[in-house]
Parts: structure tokens; sequence; C-alpha cells
């Protein structure tokens, strides 16, 4: 069987990497000629543990391969498997008609027969409207669709990809599982089948659970932080509560960010203002996630006062740990309004790409945490790498010697108990 994974940024690469590492015939196809030059040599356009070592695997057994040429690319494709990530505006809307128009283009090239697989985040309802398209403009091709929603983390997809909870399909009708079951199987025997939209539906729907849970967390954590409670200490006792479970997402923190659960939230709360449904529930998430945003200014607000002038450390500038993107990433917003509130800020980040021409103008990357510490009235985690926990001897003394804010409690078992430390995280007050 043969698939073409269309959109070659961190989804894409993460499919057609791994579909070759099951034994699948990929062909990686993107718009972008540079993208396809730069995987062709074994580099993905992001970093992701493992994943360049899987292209290059894939690559050196003929199994995968790549092009910006979407009529070669498909030539002799079982599966066009779409895999955008879905681009996604400042106000978290996704420009859905992209993919939409791709797709759609890319289908005259599938073979009559051939099965669609959507993966790209997408509004409820996003299939249909595909397959109707489709029948309309190529009426004699007979082409199956499947919704697979994608599941993946950043800094852990390959793990997930491969062994997942378990996999969503969406299909129109029960007669078709048999002719999607081969692609999905070669992954896990845990498939879920349901219809088109009930797998739509389901992306939105954990999606915004997820983003629920978080704003519960920290409402939660701001009424620990003014009556006394550790709101860590909290999080343990919900996650010991067997009707709640030790992977809820309980723990205090910094607001979601990324787009990712927000362009959910937001996709719901349009489908539930245009069909007249309650939305109350996920609206009032949204503005209580925007609300506590703020949550890293204000504390250092009290902190320092006055930013002008002052020197401030963040250590993390991507969007998740174990990741080299910064699309959407809060501590990067932040360091825009530090630098534009007069504030000189000292970055590192093990992990982070070039910084764009912008932000490179108004804050220095630095090449360690001493660096960046040094002389800082403040340090801010800005991104919960690994590395950080690692931190002793001068690089901790360095930390150390000034406050620290924070929000999750990452480096909490590592400073606490230290003397002198003056240390803030969402939940608790001034302890140490």
């Amino acid at each position: 069987m043969k698939i073409c994974v269309y959109g070659l940024w961190h989804l894409g690469c993460v499919t057609a990497a791994c579909m070759a590492d099951l034994g699948f015939d990929v062909c990686g196809l993107d718009d972008d000629a540079g993208v396809v030059k730069k995987l062709t040599s074994g580099a993905a356009p992001l970093f992701e543990p493992g994943l360049d070592e899987l292209i290059s695997k894939g690559e050196a057994c003929g199994r995968l391969s790549f092009s910006s040429d979407m009529k070669n690319a498909l030539s002799g494709a079982d599966v066009l498997w779409v895999a955008f990530d879905t681009p996604v505006d400042d106000e978290d809307r996704a420009d859905i008609e992209y993919v939409r128009a791709q797709t759609l283009r890319a289908l005259a090239h599938l073979r009559a027969g051939g099965k669609v697989v959507i993966s790209s985040q997408a509004p409820v309802g996003f299939v249909r409207g595909l397959e109707t398209a489709c029948a309309e403009k190529y009426p004699g091709k007979k082409l199956l669709f499947a919704s697979q929603p994608e599941n993946l983390r950043l800094g852990n997809a390959l793990p997930v990809f491969l062994n997942p909870d378990r996999i969503i399909i969406g299909v129109r009708s029960t007669a078709h599982i048999a002719e999607f079951e081969p692609l999905f199987s070669k992954i896990t025997s845990r498939l879920e089948w349901m219809r088109t939209e009930s797998a739509e539906m389901t992306k939105h729907a954990i999606n915004s659970f997820l983003a629920v849970s978080v704003v519960f967390a920290n409402e939660i954590a701001g009424i620990c932080e003014a009556v006394g409670a550790d709101a860590a200490e909290v999080a343990r006792g919900l996650k010991t509560e067997e009707r709640i479970g030790p992977k809820a997402y309980v723990g205090p923190g910094t607001a979601f960010a990324g787009g990712t659960l927000a362009r959910d939230i937001n996709f719901l709360v349009g489908t539930g203002d245009r069909l007249s449904k309650n939305d109350l529930l996920l609206r009032a998430a949204r503005e209580s996630n925007n609300i506590h945003k703020d949550w890293i200014k204000n504390k250092l607000k009290e902190l320092v006062g006055g930013l002008k002038g002052r020197k401030i450390a963040v250590l993390g500038l991507t969007y998740k740990p174990g990741t080299s993107t910064l699309r959407r990433s809060l501590a990067v917003e932040l360091c825009k309004w530090l630098a534009a509130s007069g504030a000189a800020v000292a970055a590192y980040d093990p992990l982070a790409e070039q910084l764009p021409p912008r932000l490179a103008a108004s804050i220095k990357a630095v090449n360690s945490i001493s660096e960046a510490a040094s002389g800082a009235d403040c340090v801010i985690i800005g991104a919960e790498h690994p590395e950080f926990r690692r931190l002793a001897g001068a690089e901790l003394e360095s930390v150390c010697g000034r406050p620290v804010i924070d929000p999750s409690g990452f480096l909490r078992k590592v400073i606490e108990g230290r003397p002198g430390v003056r240390y803030f995280c969402v939940g608790r007050g001034e302890r140490l």
C-alpha cells in the first residue's frame, strides 16, 4: 500500500516517518520545495526527539521519499493522508480554507477508488464538505474518506504515534471499515470506529475537556494563593480520588497556549453560536484562560515594580519542552511584552530554532543559564526543559540569587529549602 502524506511540518513529518517505519511505501508531499530539500537530507523542519533519525532510516531503506511535485507524489498512491498543521491566527482561529483548497487540488491526482485520511485539525463537518465537493468536482473517482484526528504531543510525538491509547477513526459507512483497517491495524489493534462527524467531534471534545481542566486548576490555584493553601498539594489530593485519577489535568501552571486547545474551543463556540446551542462553559473557559495569561506579568510587577531598565532572565522560549518551535509560545509573547515595557531581556533555550528577526532585535539570546541570570533582577521559567532540572553549582547559585518565577513549579524540588531563595509558582505564595 502506497501512502502520500500531504503537509510536512510536525504532524506530516511524524506520520510519514512512522508509517514508513511500519513498512509502508510513503511519499511526503509539501508545496514548499525548501522544506522538501531539507527533509531529503534527513532533517525535519523542527526538532522532535528521534524524528531526524527515523526520517534518515526510512530514506536509507527506500520506503520514504519526499517531493514538492503533487502529480509525482500521488502517482500510484492508494492513500492520500492529509496532515497539514492547520494555520491558526493570533485569535486562535483556524484557516481551514487553505487545507480544503489544497486537498481538493490533490484529489485530482489520486487514483479512482483511492482512500483519503484527514488528520489535519478541522471543524466538525469538514469531511462531509470534502465528500460533497469531491463528488461534484470528480464524479467518477468514488473516493473513500476517513477522519482520523491527530493526537500527537510535541516533544513526545513518536511514542504517541507508534503506541497510542487507541486510534479514533470516523467513516461514512461500516462497509468502509474493511478498506481502512489494513492501514491503521499496523499501528495498533486498539481501533475505535465511529461515524465521521463523531470522530471530528471527539477531537474537539478532548481538547476542550483538557482546556477546561487547565482553567479549573488555575482558578483553584488562584484561590489557594489567597487562603494559604498549596495548589500542588490540592492537585495531589484530586489525583488520588478514583473518580478523577492520576492523569487528570489538575496541576496549576501557565495558561494554555499554542493555538491547539483554544482552536477547538473556538470551533465549538462558533458551532454553538451558529446552531443556537448552549456554550457558556466553553466561553467562560476561554475568558478565564485569557485572564490567567497575565499571572506572570502581575507577579513580576509585584516583585520589581517598573520594568524600565530592569534585566529579566527568561529560561526557555519554546512552545513546549522537547521541541524547537516558537510558534504561539507564551514565553515568546512574554519576551515581547518585557521588551516593549523597557526591560532588558536575556533569554536562554537549549532547543529553540533561530529567533525571528523582530524578536532577535528586541531581546538578547545567550548561550547558558548563568549568562542569562547574571545581573538579572528576576528569573522566569518560560519552558520546562529537562536540562533545567539538572541545575547545580554555579548555575544553580546564579538562578537562586534573585527572585524566581516558575509558574508550574517545575524547579520546586531543585530550589526548595535553599536559604534566602524567593520562589514563586502558581497556587502558592512565597514560601521559601
